[in-house]
């Protein structure tokens, strides 16, 4: 009898990957490349990548339950005559109307006022559902200029020169015309259902001695009364750090490659811009040089999703965090209890990114009348509120377990680092070593 041939097991190429071949097939069927929201979902390394070493005999823990730790953080201290005072160092990222929904941005409003921590607009300028129910708004003043006025620059808490964003930085967003109703057009000053990109740069001013007088400009509008954040990409942190505290910042906003967008060309998502990992101690090495750490204040942003990672970029040196992906899940986004429609949009849930088709199914990411009514803002604002307080709640437990009474009290000391990239960038321990990677003398 003969023998079979044994079969071989069909092998893959890792550089021509079943995901490369699909964009290769795209782009030649199309001719134009991907556009799509979200952030880089390439595998970077992250605060996952980071361990807290918790009190023992060298140190002491506090008592969860009968020992105050704190997490207030005022924000804006250096030249506004109002600075911004949060109950937790948890914010909530800028997020357009346009990009979202009336009842999304109502729902972030209420969601962050619940806890005490402020909300920021987005491009397209200030609506009412969000003032309204933002005890705390943060106004962004961005390249595009969409929406913007003297009036809402007063109305606002505080305002926030965007010159950078991590999922772009160099690069403008986008906004297509199905998005584009009659209230975002009036808005922004654009046709209905035209497609828009917004700026990659400011057209008044060309770097940071231009931008000192920008600032001066808007603290002489506001009475100096606002503190003035400047947001910045990933991509280079020390510099652009250090030029943003020379140009009169009260608080810089540093934005990693795993925070989102609207949406914007795939190739920046994953190709331009640093891991947040990496950007958070050149950031804080910049402020110290300066003489400037924790009187300009740091708000890190770029995958913040549990309270370890709120309370490992704090140990980095951060003042707060911003969230916008994980704000928009706890609203409902991507939840698998609508996977049949993300099905019928060729997706699946937690894998649904284009959010500029208008097609949510969420009602979040949305112009659409009828699927923007499945989002009840008040039921969301709860949800938001759920999740701020656990994140809030987990900062302190991890901070309590090092003995710290305030969570700005943790420090690099505190961290160690499971891989050598990871401890290069966070300029913390190997752990089970001494050697942190790149410092000299180790």
């Amino acid at each position: 009898m003969d023998k079979k041939t044994p079969q071989t097991v069909p092998r893959q190429s890792w550089t021509f990957s079943n995901e490369a071949n699909s964009e290769i097939r795209r782009a030649a069927a199309t001719g134009i490349y991907d556009i799509r929201g979200g952030g880089a979902k390439r595998k970077v390394p992250h605060f996952d990548d980071l361990l807290f070493l918790g009190a023992s005999m060298s140190r002491y823990p506090l008592e969860g339950y009968r020992e105050k730790c704190s997490t207030e953080v005022v924000l804006g201290t250096r030249f506004a005559k109002k600075p911004i005072r949060l109950k937790i160092p948890v914010t909530i990222a800028g997020m357009s109307f346009g990009a979202l929904s009336a009842n999304a941005k109502e729902a972030l409003g209420r969601g962050a006022t619940a806890m005490g921590t402020s909300t920021t607009t987005g491009d397209g300028g200030m609506t009412n559902e969000e003032r309204n129910h933002s005890e705390t708004l943060v106004y962004q003043y961005l390249p595009s200029r969409y929406g913007m006025n003297p009036d809402d620059l007063r109305r606002a808490d505080a305002i926030e020169i965007v010159v950078g964003q991590g999922a772009k930085p160099g690069g403008g967003g986008m906004l297509l015309g199905q998005k584009i109703t009659e209230r975002v057009a009036g808005m922004r000053n654009l046709p209905v259902g035209i497609d828009q990109r917004s700026a990659c740069r400011h057209p008044d001013w060309t770097g940071p001695d231009d931008l000192e007088i920008k600032i001066l400009e808007i603290r002489e509008i506001t009475g100096w009364e606002k503190p003035i954040y400047v947001k910045i990409g990933g991509a280079r942190p020390y510099y652009d750090t250090a030029l943003a505290v020379k140009a009169g910042a009260d608080v810089v906003v540093l934005d990693g490659m795993q925070g989102g967008t609207a949406a914007t060309q795939d190739v920046f998502i994953e190709n331009v811009g640093q891991p947040t990992l990496a950007c958070i101690r050149p950031a804080v090495r910049a402020l110290q040089d300066l003489g400037m750490h924790r009187q300009v204040q740091l708000i890190v942003s770029g995958g913040i999703r549990t309270g370890a990672d709120v309370a490992k970029a704090l140990a980095l040196g951060a003042d707060a965090v911003a969230i916008g992906t994980a704000a928009l899940v706890a609203l409902g986004d991507n939840d698998p209890h609508l996977e049949e429609e993300y099905q019928k949009l060729g997706t699946t849930a937690g894998a649904y990114d284009d959010w500029h088709e208008g097609r949510d199914p969420a009602g979040i990411t949305t112009q659409d009348p009828e699927l923007m009514a499945r989002l009840d803002p008040e039921e969301a604002g709860r949800r938001l509120r759920n999740y701020l307080a656990v994140l809030t709640l987990e900062c302190q437990t991890i901070a309590r377990a090092c003995g710290k009474s305030h969570v700005h009290n943790l420090e690099p000391e505190d961290l160690c680092a499971l891989t050598i990239e990871a401890a290069a960038m966070a300029g913390v321990p190997l752990a089970g070593t001494d050697w942190i990677p790149g410092k000299s003398g180790l």
